[in-house]
């Protein structure tokens, strides 16, 4: 007989291999926008466009706003880092997230849309002082959690930078107007005209349990330049105020501004407003050194300032100033060449960086400050002095709106946790879903929408605004540009690639399951997944 020379499988330690034998799995999974994960305010913008682009316009605010109370003035003023980070620019240029923002902030306006009231009051007082972006942001979210809120201001109306640093051709005072008054209707009370001295008295008289300080970087900081004629010389903070209280200073026809920064930017443009015929920016470094942002470089080039890189004022005289002519060393700093020039010019604006009036803090023990600003613990935003908190251009930070923004709403979390004797539950952020993650099947091509813009030659005649807003289709339009980067948004391209039936569809936005005893683990709907929403694991 002949003898079978197939050998039994020893079950005790193997398994039978009659079929495909699955080594990993699909599951469905979600990753972090690279949009969300570089938004200063902490906004969930992917999940905004989602519900624009589903035509639920009011349920895209009242997400936006869950973050960010000021959508109408962000989609104007922010620098918009999301777009920076957005994948798609890859493609054929990144979402145009800020004027879908703003679409939607002009729409609350419009309908009259307001914030839900909290439901219940805490019993609990929190001192805000400044009512610029930082402190209204935490005023609004203090406000949401039931506690009652007070800012106090030094200035005549709300606002901060927002409406006595930002140009109104850029930021228009009804819409600034509109998004503040909201929190007033949701509770919160501001009073004006009030200069903060005595913090710790103030507290204490008010009966607030805890503090957030949020004042601006409102002083210009100053440069020794020999002057013949000081009254040819004023800080461009100063000046920018003025024209936003409504007046209107006599600045001449040639101007030149003396620094490279927005706040420069703005001044040199607000000049030309006025009348200059001339207005030119004085920097000493180069171009690509000029911290002030690209758009409001290019902002201030089509509407006909001039730059003068490499040039530092040495000293001004009656009807000209003289500029040294620098150079850049092998480190890359700029230094003098002992050579001159001169310029005229009937003002010399100083745009030179500012800082916060922080005195009357200096005041309390056991507070402690890194030059101009406060120093804080970088988790929680609480000084040395237990209760007291600070954000915005009060600390070291980038002096944007929308990080201020972001500082408020994170310090308002902390002081409600702090208020409750609790530490606030900080959960782990999922893996970013980069542009290498995606597979575009899905995506054609679609190109950016383009805001509407004035001429230069019709912008310098007034502080008209100067960019307009998308109407409701190109809003729709844009927000379905965006690629829902990490996140399914039902495509049902896995339910129609499996060939074994093993993803189930669970109904609209209801997404997906896998069935695992159907599943062979082929990969199929992982390879077509275009937005990497799913993930394969090794079977366990």
């Amino acid at each position: 007989m002949a003898r079978d020379i197939t050998g039994l499988p020893d079950l005790a330690v193997g398994a039978g291999r009659v079929a495909p034998v699955r080594t990993r799995m699909p599951v469905y999974v979600d990753l972090l926008p690279p949009c969300n994960n570089r938004c200063p305010a902490g906004e969930n913008i992917q999940e905004w466009l989602r519900l624009v682009k589903a035509g639920q316009e009011e349920a895209a605010w009242r997400e936006l706003v869950r973050n960010n109370p000021f959508p109408a003035i962000h989609g104007r003023v922010c620098y918009h880092p999301c777009e920076t980070a957005c994948n798609r620019v890859e493609l054929d240029g990144a979402v145009s997230i800020h004027s879908v923002e703003r679409y939607l902030g002009d729409l609350a306006i419009e309908r009259g849309w307001t914030f839900e009231k909290p439901r219940f009051s805490s019993g609990r007082k929190v001192l805000i002082i400044g009512a610029g972006p930082s402190g209204l942001s935490a005023a609004y979210q203090l406000a949401k959690l039931g506690h009652e809120v007070e800012i106090r201001d030094s200035s005549d109306s709300p606002g901060g930078m927002m409406r006595y640093g930002i140009p109104e051709y850029r930021l228009p005072r009804n819409v600034l107007d509109a998004e503040i008054a909201r929190l007033v209707d949701l509770g919160v009370r501001i009073v004006t005209n009030y200069t903060v001295k005595d913090l710790m008295a103030d507290q204490a008289e008010g009966g607030f349990e805890a503090t957030f300080v949020a004042i601006g970087a409102h002083l210009s900081k100053r440069v020794d330049i020999p002057n013949r004629d000081a009254s040819k010389i004023v800080d461009a903070v100063s000046f920018l105020r003025d024209v936003a209280s409504g007046e209107r200073p006599l600045i001449g026809r040639k101007v030149a501004v003396y620094g490279g920064g927005n706040t420069a930017m703005d001044a040199a443009r607000v000049a030309r407003r006025l009348g200059a015929e001339e207005s030119i920016i004085v920097y000493r470094r180069t171009e690509d050194q000029m911290p002030a942002h690209a758009e409001e470089r290019e902002g201030a080039l089509r509407e006909g300032v001039k730059m003068n890189w490499l040039r530092t004022i040495s000293s001004v005289e009656e009807d000209d100033l003289t500029v040294e002519i620098m150079e850049l060393d092998e480190s890359g700093r700029a230094r003098g060449t002992g050579r001159f020039e001169k310029l005229q010019a009937d003002t010399v604006i100083l745009a030179l960086g500012q800082e916060t009036d922080s005195n009357f803090l200096r005041r309390i023990p056991g507070m402690h400050f890194e030059h101009d600003v406060v120093k804080v613990d970088p988790r929680t935003l609480m000084t040395d002095v237990p209760g007291i908190f600070a954000g915005g251009d009060a600390v070291p930070s980038e002096r944007t709106v929308t990080v201020g923004v972001g500082h408020g709403k994170r310090a308002a979390i902390e002081i409600d946790a702090w208020l409750a004797h609790r530490e606030v539950a900080r959960r782990p952020k999922h893996d970013l879903a980069d542009f290498d993650k995606l597979h575009l099947w899905y995506f054609g091509d679609a190109r950016r929408t383009t805001q509407p813009e004035l001429e230069a030659s019709e912008r310098i005649t007034d502080f008209d605004e100067i960019v307009g807003g998308l109407s409701d289709e190109q809003a729709h339009v844009e927000a379905a540009r965006c690629l829902s980067c990490g996140n399914c948004f039902e495509c049902d391209g896995c339910l129609g690639s499996c060939p074994e039936d093993a993803v189930i569809k669970l109904g609209k936005g209801l997404r997906y399951r896998f069935d695992y005893d159907r599943c062979t683990g082929c990969a199929t709907c992982y390879e077509q997944c275009p937005v990497h929403a799913i993930e394969m694991i090794e079977e366990k």
